[in-house]
């Protein structure tokens, strides 16, 4: 959708967050989503929150919600390849960027969850510790990235089933540290991370 169809007195503002960024296993993913100023209010009123804090039902239904109000969304990553290359901060400012670019309109600004800004943007960009519980607009954008992360992790879990991605989504929980200690890493797992 291009901007010149909309009046220059709207602003878009695009919220970006990431998921995964502690997982063993698989990309970080981030999404940005586009709003107009004036209409973020109605993420609140869909009951758009962080992420972390809706079950997984309630999180697709949102993502459905949030793609059809969007002016504009992207969806990115950073694979574990990059991840062992770049480290897991630069990896996932790199799946932040890559989204951004990739908008079909041009934001006035980003809100961006944490405290380190995107590098290689010219668009004035706000940083917000624990941004996706206060602002909805990034709680948006780790909806969308979270659904996506997720859905690729059960895709992924049919190919290793010994590492019970389908429960823990990639994340070190014990079944998973276990797993790795008896049949060792795979290609999708983090091999600068120390547990594997």
């Amino acid at each position: 959708m291009s901007a010149q169809l909309f009046s220059h007195s709207q602003i878009f503002i695009a919220g970006i967050d990431e998921v995964g960024r502690g997982c063993l296993f698989g990309p970080v993913v981030a999404a940005a989503v586009v709003f107009e100023k004036e209409n973020i209010f109605q993420l609140q009123e869909i009951g758009v929150k962080d992420s972390k804090q809706l079950s997984a039902k309630r999180r697709e239904t949102l993502a459905t919600e949030i793609k059809n109000r969007a002016i504009s969304y992207y969806i990115s990553y950073a694979s574990s390849q990059e991840i062992d290359r770049l480290n897991i901060l630069n990896a996932s400012l790199l799946a932040m960027e890559r989204c951004v670019k990739k908008l079909s309109v041009v934001p006035q600004l980003c809100l961006v969850d944490g405290n380190k800004k995107i590098p290689n943007l010219i668009i004035p960009q706000e940083t917000i510790i624990g941004g996706d519980r206060i602002s909805p607009l990034i709680a948006a954008g780790s909806i969308l990235a979270k659904v996506w992360r997720d859905q690729l992790i059960i895709r992924l879990a049919a190919k290793y089933p010994y590492y019970d991605l389908e429960n823990n989504k990639g994340y070190g929980t014990k079944k998973h540290r276990l797993a790795l200690q008896k049949y060792g890493s795979c290609f999708h797992h983090r091999h600068s991370f120390k547990l594997c």
